[in-house]
């Protein structure tokens, strides 16, 4: 079996979001080819709530998909659907905007917020599909421990577990813990592979790698992660194929021509943006 080799990292950034969250932004429009069809990830952690309890306020989507997993915090959601729930630590929502959806995300004051927002393209031909949302609670993601390793399968299929099996993008995401001078090797079939290192460095390769660097693989059959000596490691494995089709972003709408952009917000300025059954 042939190896994954490193072709591309990422080191996340501080930023600013929502009515005023700070945050780290990892991936973004610099990054659409290569990470394809993963859009957009943010990494939240922190310990002092006035970095994160300004929220998400009522805000809409369309053409995507957003994951949000939470290892420590809670953050209050609802949306246009008549949908309200709660992320707590081990929780995850997977929401499809499809056709159009407004959503506001909540995070409330807790000992510590960790955790992190990715965006998923949809396919040209399901980007005007019908919204739904998924509540993925604490039970209902599986357990694996594996050679020291304790993964938590979000979704796709892992050791035979079986986490959420989305319908549009066939993802798979882990939730990987690795004891200090623990490898861990992850074979996995998937076009984009990569690794969100959320906290603690790694030994990838030769190389040790800081904590919010994304990490990006070649082709091949497996990947190689080692926690370093000093201390724990964990990350996030995202696996999908790509798309392979055109982009079109304007702020939370993402679509393949400019044209379905520019009529996107034209139904937002004039109130059909929600479709009705």
């Amino acid at each position: 079996m042939k190896k994954r080799e490193i072709i591309n990292k990422v080191r996340g950034k501080r930023a600013i979001d929502g009515a005023g969250v700070k945050l780290v932004r990892v991936l973004g429009n610099e990054t659409i080819e290569s990470y394809d069809p993963f859009l957009m990830l943010d990494s939240f952690d922190s310990t002092d709530p006035n970095d994160y309890t300004a929220g998400f306020p009522m805000h809409p989507h369309r053409g995507i998909e957003t994951v949000t997993y939470l290892i420590d915090g809670r953050i209050d959601h609802k949306d246009s659907l008549g949908n309200s729930g709660v992320i707590g630590g081990g929780e995850c929502q997977w929401m499809t905007a499809g056709s159009g959806i407004m959503h506001e995300e909540m995070p409330k004051s807790s000992e510590k917020m960790l955790g992190f927002q990715l965006w998923l393209n949809l396919p040209a031909k399901e980007k005007m599909c019908e919204p739904a949302y998924h509540a993925l609670e604490r039970d209902s993601i599986p357990k694996v421990s594996d050679n020291g390793a304790e993964v938590a399968v979000i979704s796709g299929n892992y050791k035979d577990m079986q986490g959420f099996e989305p319908e549009h993008i066939k993802a798979t995401i882990l939730d990987v813990n690795l004891p200090k001078g623990q490898k861990f090797d992850l074979e996995m079939k998937g076009d984009t592979v990569f690794v969100f290192l959320i906290s603690g460095d790694a030994v990838i390769g030769e190389e040790r790698i800081a904590e919010k660097t994304a990490v990006l693989f070649g082709e091949g059959d497996f990947i190689s992660v080692t926690a370093p000596e000093d201390g724990s490691s964990r990350f996030i494995y995202y696996c999908a194929d790509t798309l392979k089709e055109s982009v079109a972003w304007g702020g939370p709408i993402v679509m393949n021509t400019q044209d379905e952009l520019r009529e996107a917000f034209r139904e937002l300025r004039n109130g059909t943006f929600i479709k009705t059954k």
